[in-house]
């Protein structure tokens, strides 16, 4: 007999379920559009229409950042859950149906007569930043009736993105979601996004990292921005007193994991720079999937950069190479 209290899943990510659409663009057409570079953007149904018209050529793939994190770790074997809102449209039977190819188990029912599918219109310039403008559609009804406790309390970690901190239902469903988890005994962590949502909501991520959060995943720019700081290491102390364990990246300076009084860094593993989209959830799916597999902190953080990587070296979120047999190669 199973023994309930186990999880059967390792990971449940939740988050913004949005068809990515790629191209490149040149920096001349992020200044004509008055986009901040390497930033994220919401924006309306007609300004979508607008980018989407003016855009180069695209490759459209299942996206958003909690739902690249989960089908980065499913790759590298971990057992993964994902809860977020498409509509019933087009774009949405293009997610549901690439994240469960991914090997993510996908329950969310889809948005009927609402809003359409949520879709990212992502630029990515020569040097491989990746500028993005969000149209949130069906996304924004996501709230705590789409939070299935069930779901949430089967798995070890319910992982949260720092982006449902925009759609306005979103919040009330972190809460609901990481009450589930703590009720059931499991942990709960949150990536903080992006800098510019920390700004825009940062006392809540401050209630939240220090209320609810049990592992932290967060680059230096965001941090810095949480704590209202430009001191990278008086950040971390802050962080050592708010959580359990934190992960923090810093480009190709690597990473820092820090848990109590430990400290380690983790080297970046060097690659050609093709398109940095998707870069921090690679890493955190790389961490969680090595804490799936029982591995020590430090080689948490060598899969995180091992995935990260991989997922920079090509145009696309998404993996393209076999990531176990990279892991493996350490």
């Amino acid at each position: 007999m199973t023994n309930p209290s186990l999880p059967t899943l390792d990971l449940l990510g939740i988050g913004n379920a949005i068809v990515d659409v790629q191209a490149r663009a040149e920096d001349s057409f992020l200044a004509e559009h008055n986009m901040p570079k390497g930033g994220m953007a919401l924006i309306d149904a007609a300004t979508a229409e607008a980018i989407y018209a003016a855009m180069g050529p695209g490759v459209e793939s299942s996206g958003g950042s909690a739902g690249n994190t989960c089908a980065v770790a499913a790759a590298l074997g971990a057992r993964v859950g994902y809860l977020g809102k498409v509509a019933d449209d087009g774009l949405g039977k293009v997610f549901a149906h690439d994240i469960r190819a991914a090997g993510v188990r996908f329950p969310t029912a889809p948005l009927v007569g609402g809003a359409p599918t949520a879709r990212c219109l992502i630029l990515v310039s020569p040097d491989g930043q990746r500028t993005m403008n969000t149209f949130l559609g069906a996304c924004v009804t996501f709230g705590p009736d789409d939070v299935d406790e069930a779901e949430v309390a089967s798995a070890a970690i319910t992982y949260l993105e720092g982006y449902l901190f925009d759609p306005p239902a979103a919040q009330a469903a972190f809460r609901k979601a990481s009450q589930a988890a703590h009720a059931a005994g499991r942990r709960v962590s949150l990536t903080l996004s992006d800098a510019f949502c920390v700004g825009r909501h940062r006392a809540a991520f401050r209630g939240f990292v220090k209320e609810e959060t049990d592992i932290l995943f967060a680059n230096e720019a965001e941090l810095l921005s949480l704590y209202e700081t430009e001191d990278f290491d008086a950040a971390l102390d802050q962080l050592r007193q708010e959580v359990a364990l934190a992960a923090v990246t810093r480009s190709e300076k690597g990473s820092v994991i820090i848990a109590g009084t430990e400290r380690f860094d983790i080297a970046a593993v060097p690659t050609k720079v093709v398109d940095t989209t998707g870069a921090g959830d690679a890493y955190a799916a790389g961490f969680l999937a090595g804490m799936a597999h029982g591995k020590a902190l430090p080689e948490c953080g060598r899969w995180g950069s091992v995935a990260a990587a991989e997922a920079i070296s090509h145009f696309g979120a998404r993996p393209q190479a076999d990531l176990k047999a990279l892991v493996a190669q350490g």
